[in-house]
């Protein structure tokens, strides 16, 4: 690959060498160093996220990726791999952060068509973009292998036999000498509908996209197959045309690849007018889909695990209601809320209590939380904070407690990434509304875990 692989909030400097340094600064080349400046301007300009920042480092000009992860593009070929600082931890790999990363796309509305099993195969050697190349690949090969769908269409042509419906006026037109010809509209047999025609434009995008030899050649065999399809020029009016009608089963998979092939946005990055060059997904938004999806399972009936609420709003004025207060998470039974839950995406430290440091917990997240508990717990229940569970944050903590809003707790529980599970203090009284049926096991250290299924 043409690039280089860093993790979330690496800094890039402009040099001849793309090695991380001691100082943990990544080289560029100067010209990709400039390109993504610009980009830094264009994306501040149309007031989109920052998924680069300006910065400096010993003196001289420096960009700062942040929490968004996947590949970004630049002149020339050259990829920047941005893969989860999860995979910093001690003992994992960039393979390790690249796996870990497509089984939590898979949790997003747009991404769960991914294969995991071939996903994971396709990780151990080659780029993030490359993986996404192949799962395309592999689902319009699914496709072809079960045969290419085929449909009547109407078709207007200057014929030598006549067929179907013939077109006075046209014929007159083209026709007048020519007493051999007839034009005629007729329904024609063919795979030229708009699934064959987009599949087949991805195709060749992904064609001149990737760089790996195995990726080109299954690509080229498939543009083979497609050669009497035309590849579409109007990509909007074509998905619009889409039926997704009886037998057409096995090509969900491969038209969701190429919306996001041929749309060329990235996904849930919230760029408004400004079109991100690369394919990007935000962090704190893949952790909490990751979280629901498995989380939800695991409720007992009839709770129900809700995404993004926003029953609430902080204040009134002038008799209209201002700013949402929308927790990523609740547990709800029936009209009532059980538990609100929120995810963020950050690394604590359980040793560094004291001092400023607090475990490295936001003043600003106990604020958001407290007026959470005052809007949907009335001021009196049970209030999460999720986090990532690493070696230096591997047991809940202490419960919080707010002075001023007694029977209003707080807690602070870590998330584990590869085996899918909460840790619950034994003690917190939401533990009942997780099945415990069998499911619940007591750890070493006194906790509840759930062991969620895969996927």
């Amino acid at each position: 690959m043409n690039g280089v692989t860093v993790y979330e909030f690496d800094v890039l400097v402009p040099a001849e060498s793309g090695a991380l340094d001691s100082a943990g600064l990544v080289g560029v080349p100067p010209g990709v160093f400039d390109w993504l400046d610009m980009q830094c301007l264009r994306a501040s300009e149309a007031g989109g996220a920052t998924w680069l920042q300006r910065t400096q480092r010993r003196g001289r000009p420096a960009i700062q990726v942040t929490s968004y992860v996947g590949v970004i593009r630049a002149p020339d070929d050259y990829q920047i791999e941005v893969l989860p600082k999860v995979g910093r931890v001690a003992g994992s790999t960039a393979e390790d952060a690249r796996k870990l990363l497509i089984d939590m796309l898979r949790c997003l509305p747009g991404f769960r068509h991914i294969q995991t099993l071939n996903a994971h195969l396709a990780a151990a050697r080659m780029p993030l973009l490359e993986v996404f190349v192949r799962e395309f690949l592999l689902a319009v090969e699914r496709v072809v292998k079960r045969g290419l769908r085929s449909d009547f269409t109407a078709q207007q042509d200057n014929v030598t036999a006549l067929r179907g419906k013939l077109l006075f006026a046209e014929n007159l037109r083209q026709n007048l000498c020519r007493a051999d010809r007839f034009f005629t509209e007729h329904d024609t047999f063919s795979s030229n509908r708009p699934e064959n025609r987009l599949l087949h434009a991805a195709l060749r995008r992904v064609l001149v996209l990737c760089t790996s030899q195995p990726n080109q050649q299954l690509a080229r065999e498939l543009c083979n197959v497609f050669a009497d399809v035309p590849a579409t020029t109007r990509v909007a009016q074509d998905f619009q045309q889409v039926r997704m009608d009886r037998g057409m089963g096995s090509y969900a998979d491969a038209l969701a690849w190429a919306r996001i092939v041929l749309e060329n946005e990235s996904p849930l990055t919230g760029m408004g007018a400004y079109r991100a060059p690369s394919l990007l997904f935000p962090m704190e938004a893949v952790f909490e889909a990751f979280v629901a999806r498995h989380l939800g399972r695991k409720l007992r009936p009839p709770l129900v695990l809700q995404s993004q609420a926003c029953g609430h709003h902080l204040v009134n004025h002038r008799s209209q209601n201002w700013f949402w207060l929308k927790p990523d998470l609740l547990v709800r039974e029936g009209s009532k809320t059980r538990v609100v839950l929120d995810t963020k995406w950050k690394l604590l430290d359980h040793s560094s209590a004291s001092g400023t440091d607090k475990y490295g917990l936001s003043q600003a997240d106990f604020y958001q939380l407290y007026a959470y508990g005052q809007t949907y717990l009335d001021g009196t229940g049970d209030l999460v904070l999720v986090y990532p569970r690493t070696e230096r944050f591997t047991d809940p903590l202490p419960v919080f407690e707010f002075p001023k809003a007694q029977g209003l707790r707080l807690w602070v529980l870590p998330f584990c990434l590869r085996t899918r599970v909460l840790h619950i203090p034994q003690e917190a009284p939401f533990a009942d509304c997780f099945d415990g049926a069998g499911l619940f096991q007591k750890s070493s250290t006194g906790l509840f875990s759930s062991p969620l299924a895969v996927g």
